[in-house]
């Protein structure tokens, strides 16, 4: 019975705290790159704004564009870094390897997920005297969390009129604006 015990006594997960084992650079390290990752998410709120800040610090670490080497016909070497961008909505960065694509490749994956309300195709409709719109949420965030959030700060509006009286114009989250903003106030 006490070997049982004992047994049991063993089997426990003992739990380790790591931040208690980080020295002081470590810690430093850290917090700088939570800082960093802190900023990216006050800027970037939607995907397009994701993807110009990525090649924003792509750019400055080196990378270049895919499109531009397609189209000054160059010819990749290992060691160089690429990007390259699909409908500003999505980005891919490429290290150059030195072995041959026979060998494989390593691929690391990630998505950028911002959380979205989708304007339906035919959005208003009228309940009781009030106007509705319909919409559709994505990246992962509740209903329940866009209460009183001011649209106008977290996602981009397709305005007709505002900005170009016959063009559809793509509004940055980070544009200042000047007319009433819509909120989400209800379920």
């Amino acid at each position: 019975m006490a070997k049982e015990k004992k047994d049991k006594k063993a089997l426990k997960n003992a739990k380790k705290d790591i931040w208690n084992n980080y020295s002081a650079s470590e810690k430093k390290a850290l917090e700088k790159l939570c800082l960093n990752y802190r900023h990216f998410l006050s800027k970037c709120k939607t995907e397009r704004e994701c993807v110009k800040e990525i090649i924003f610090q792509a750019q400055r670490a080196g990378y270049r564009d895919l499109k531009d080497i397609i189209t000054n016909k160059e010819t990749l070497q290992a060691g160089d870094k690429v990007y390259s961008v699909c409908m500003n909505k999505s980005v891919v960065l490429f290290n150059i390897g030195s072995e041959p694509m026979e060998n494989g490749m390593n691929i690391l994956g990630a998505h950028i997920d911002s959380p979205r309300l989708d304007i339906k195709q035919n959005p208003l409709y009228e309940d009781g005297g009030l106007a509705y719109m319909d919409t559709h949420y994505y990246g992962g965030i509740k209903k329940y969390q866009w209460v009183t959030v001011p649209l106008g700060r977290c996602m981009p509006f397709v305005l007709r009129g505002i900005i170009d009286k016959n063009q559809y114009s793509m509004v940055s989250s980070s544009t200042r604006y000047t007319w009433p903003s819509f909120s989400y106030t209800s379920m």
